[in-house]
């Protein structure tokens, strides 16, 4: 991913525009992957069909609004640190180091399980920058502590689909979107 450099006109006090470069270019890649997680879960509450549909349906909504509000949060703070934050779909596609969501029109239980291998991987790499910052910016080291309860939670609503009653996920495993996808309707076909 290309870096904002270290050519801040500003940053906030008491911080280096070395250290708020680093950060910026940190938290654009965050800022990257909740707007795309955000379309994803759109993405997903208008395919989603079957039996389970309204459920789903309306589980993601207040998710797709949380992690809005958590691009906001991140842009601002990429602004207040001095950086310019890019939230196009071009950069988006171009900086991005993931594909699209694979799965289309599919089954509830289809999506959560692809759906969890998503969060998986946003929640995964919010941690590594959340590390990443604990001495170069506390701050945002808490802004991005309190995304990732949200992070975690939505996973867990989404895992609750995918757990069996002994407490194993269906997608346990899984690589792929669509080989999770496989597995938990692998599951659910098996279950009474």
């Amino acid at each position: 991913m290309p870096s904002q450099g270290s050519d801040l006109a500003y940053t906030v006090p008491g911080m280096s525009t070395q250290d708020s470069s680093r950060i910026v270019t940190m938290l654009q890649s965050r800022l990257h992957a909740l707007n795309d997680l955000h379309l994803t879960l759109k993405h997903i509450h208008w395919n989603v069909v079957g039996p389970h549909f309204i459920a789903v349906h309306e589980m993601l909504d207040p998710q797709v609004d949380e992690v809005r509000s958590m691009t906001d949060d991140i842009a601002e703070r990429i602004s207040t640190l001095g950086g310019e934050p890019k939230g196009t779909p071009g950069a988006l596609v171009d900086e991005r180091t993931w594909n699209d969501y694979s799965i289309g029109r599919g089954e509830a239980i289809e999506h959560l399980g692809a759906l969890d291998l998503v969060y998986t991987g946003v929640i995964k790499d919010h941690r590594e920058v959340m590390q990443a910052t604990e001495t170069l910016d506390p701050v945002t080291q808490d802004m991005l502590i309190e995304q990732l309860r949200g992070l975690e939670l939505f996973q867990w609503f989404v895992r609750a689909h995918l757990e069996s009653s002994g407490g194993r996920l269906s997608t346990r495993g899984a690589t792929t979107e669509s080989g999770a996808a496989g597995q938990a309707a692998d599951q659910a076909r098996e279950q009474p």
